[in-house]
């Protein structure tokens, strides 16, 4: 049977293209596993930057976004550190500025990450069997934003990041009532939306 041509047909303006989207669930409780409420990378594309972008420029890739953290990467696609919202509208450029002199759109992403050494991370093998209350006790328990879960990437046998846990994303899932306006959640947020008001 003799192969059939497609049609051709002109390229619409305004097209985009298809991302990968996890399904999380709209509504979870503490109780829940904890993989309900984590950005898993094996299922959706990880928002990444270099080390010689400019500071303003991983804020404006954030922002647009909706994330408030980047993974840094090296030339070879290697993890070599964490950028957050955080770290960028903190003390930190401020600090570096002061010390070393220098205008804030001189800043690049090397200078104010936190280096790969400084990262502690979540394994999947203890993701997999604790649940939504446990990351945030976890989180609430070293004052973080966010938390890192490594595996080890079937094709390689390496380790690499496999999801990312957010505490906004959470208090969303839980159905509290927490302003995502620029600042990061922090665990007094968490605690009012609790409140019945």
């Amino acid at each position: 049977m003799p192969y059939q041509t497609l049609p051709f047909h002109h390229f619409e303006s305004a097209a985009g293209y298809f991302r990968p989207r996890q399904q999380l669930p709209e509504h979870v409780t503490e109780d829940d596993p904890a993989t309900s409420v984590m950005t898993d990378l094996s299922q959706v594309t990880a928002y990444t930057t270099e080390l010689a972008t400019p500071i303003s420029k991983a804020l404006e890739m954030m922002v647009k976004r909706g994330v408030r953290m980047l993974l840094v990467r090296d030339a070879d696609g290697h993890i070599v550190g964490l950028l957050t919202s955080r770290d960028i509208e903190g003390e930190k450029p401020k600090r570096i500025l002061t010390k070393a002199g220098g205008a804030w759109e001189d800043l690049l992403v090397a200078d104010i990450m936190t280096l790969k050494p400084k990262l502690e991370v979540l394994l999947m093998e203890d993701v997999s069997k604790a649940r939504v209350g446990d990351i945030i006790a976890t989180l609430r328990h070293v004052n973080r934003q966010h938390a890192m879960a490594l595996d080890t990437d079937p094709q390689t046998g390496e380790p690499a990041v496999r999801g990312i846990f957010s505490l906004s994303q959470i208090g969303l899932q839980l159905g509290l009532d927490i302003d995502r306006s620029h600042h990061p959640t922090t665990y007094s947020d968490l605690e009012k939306a609790k409140t019945p008001k």
